[in-house]
């Protein structure tokens, strides 16, 4: 495989960075006073539900369409002035992939790169292959669009933002269609782009992926960006939870309290908490000095799902 042009620097350390940025439909908002910071290298969540906000977001920073409030760039590059200097290092999968149902893959392939003024033509060739390759679409190349699944017209369209070396990849729903195999060579791929340097957005209402791929995370809902982080700056929000399982409670109750557990509570089976600083290992051993009889004990850690219902209010589909 050819070696890629190494990384563009961003500005600030910062992909992606917008200030106050907008859209207004009328008397609605479908964005609203939007500040997104995507750290150059990371894998960035983008989740909400239908509706929030989140392609109209990408949209706007793909310059696809206008802004009406605030400003944003890519790649440190100011937008819009910047972009015939940023988008040739930007690759893109939004809203679904739109390719001529006629021509096979790599005909399409060809015909995009063609297009492409920054493209070199002496590597066309071998660079198309590689992208092909990457997705697993090697061996349905000469296929015609038509006739491909849902889920291999979206691993082209990956290919084909992956046709050029990328700094960003910008991803709205980029497993949709796919089979778990698929999703899980998605994945893959998003994983083997990071190692590389490479900045990845990917829009998503599918926890279980965002939570095994990502790096970091933000929330929309109804239009307004309600959290970002990193995935465990997030976690860190929601306290764990200690559990024990004991036929002896009520001794077990005196000897959590002396170790700096609280919010002790019953459950059908022992106690429930919230730990302090012991650790679990200190406290078992506190618990077994004193005589208590520990059938169990769990820390649990808070998953991404719950802090979502908590700032949004709404269930989510974690169907992976």
């Amino acid at each position: 495989m050819a070696a890629a042009d190494p990384p563009a620097q961003a500005g600030d350390g910062f992909a992606v960075r917008t200030e106050g940025l907008g859209k207004r439909y009328g008397a609605q908002d479908a964005v609203h006073d939007l500040d997104l910071v995507v750290p150059a290298g990371a894998v960035y969540g983008f989740l909400g539900p239908n509706g929030s906000g989140k392609t109209t977001t990408i949209r706007m920073l793909l310059g696809l369409i206008s802004p009406t409030t605030g400003r944003h760039e890519l790649l440190g590059h100011p937008m819009p002035d910047g972009l015939l200097a940023a988008l040739p290092r930007v690759g893109s999968l939004v809203e679904g992939p739109a390719f001529h149902p006629h021509l096979s893959g790599r005909a399409n392939l060809t015909r995009l790169d063609a297009a492409d003024q920054h493209a070199d033509p002496a590597t066309r060739h071998t660079r198309i292959g590689e992208a092909l390759e990457r997705v697993g679409l090697t061996a349905a190349a000469g296929k015609r669009f038509r006739a491909y699944s849902l889920g291999m017209k979206q691993r082209l369209a990956i290919a084909a933002a992956l046709l050029a070396p990328r700094d960003l990849l910008v991803l709205d729903e980029p497993t949709n269609g796919l089979d778990p195999q698929g999703t899980r060579e998605i994945r893959h791929l998003v994983g083997a782009l990071a190692q590389e340097g490479v900045t990845v957005l990917i829009s998503s209402h599918l926890l279980s992926e965002v939570e095994q791929v990502c790096t970091h995370v933000g929330v929309m809902r109804a239009g307004t960006l309600v959290a970002q982080d990193s995935i465990e700056g997030l976690r860190a929000r929601q306290r764990a939870e200690l559990v024990l399982t004991t036929p002896d409670p009520d001794r077990a109750r005196v000897v959590l309290q002396r170790a700096g557990v609280r919010e002790l509570a019953a459950s059908a089976d022992g106690l429930t908490g919230t730990p302090g600083e012991q650790p679990a290992e200190r406290i078992v051993e506190a618990l077994v000095a004193d005589g208590v009889r520990v059938r169990g004990i769990e820390l649990r850690t808070p998953k991404l799902e719950e802090l979502y219902v908590q700032l949004t209010g709404e269930g989510f589909d974690v169907r992976g």
